[in-house]
């Protein structure tokens, strides 16, 4: 997608250990513009017949899953990081490693509102090692929902998710892949659709 790689380019950032700052539009500060422009590339890309959810991860997929989730026309489902006294019903988890926060953290979403019944399309901000998206396919698996395919705003293509989650068989398609990044700049390959 054209615009976010341009985005990306003017306002993008490599800090130390390839983290890809770009938290002025995508995951911090919210250009929700652009989260419209996302969420229509992700209807045009996916085949959501009869498609019942979307469901991401708490807390930067939620702003591309909200507006991805209105423009299908579904409810939008997020795997909560930290249990709270409002969850009802079973709990569908999954235990990752995240890389952002450096430490273990349980996925969860109440079984409620995950089930069977459901085709559910993932829509995330960012993909690197793959970890939150493998818990998502597991919780998606617990509930014996059916997945669709996974929306990704940007894949960092030099890390393994992209490549795990796509030997899975699954659905895999990334806005904008990011080949290398460093001091000398950011460099994109084609998207995988």
């Amino acid at each position: 997608m054209d615009e976010l790689k341009e985005r990306i380019r003017k306002e993008g950032k490599v800090l130390p250990g390839n983290i890809i700052k770009i938290d002025g539009f995508l995951n911090h500060r919210v250009d929700v513009k652009l989260m419209r422009s996302i969420a229509k590339e992700f209807a045009r890309l996916f085949d959501t017949t009869g498609i019942t959810k979307v469901l991401t991860v708490e807390a930067s997929g939620i702003p591309i899953g909200t507006i991805t989730a209105e423009e299908l026309g579904v409810p939008l489902v997020y795997a909560k990081k930290a249990k709270s006294d409002n969850i009802e019903g079973g709990l569908l988890r999954s235990e990752i490693y995240s890389y952002t926060y450096k430490k273990k953290v349980t996925l969860l979403v109440s079984s409620n509102w995950l089930t069977s019944d459901d085709k559910v399309l993932v829509v995330d901000d960012f993909l690197a090692n793959g970890e939150a998206l493998s818990g998502i396919v597991d919780i998606i698996n617990q509930a014996g929902a059916e997945l669709i395919g996974m929306g990704v705003a940007v894949e960092k293509g030099f890390q393994p998710g992209g490549a795990k989650l796509r030997g899975m068989g699954i659905n895999l398609k990334s806005l904008a892949i990011i080949e290398s990044a460093d001091e000398n700049g950011i460099v994109f390959r084609e998207a995988i659709y």
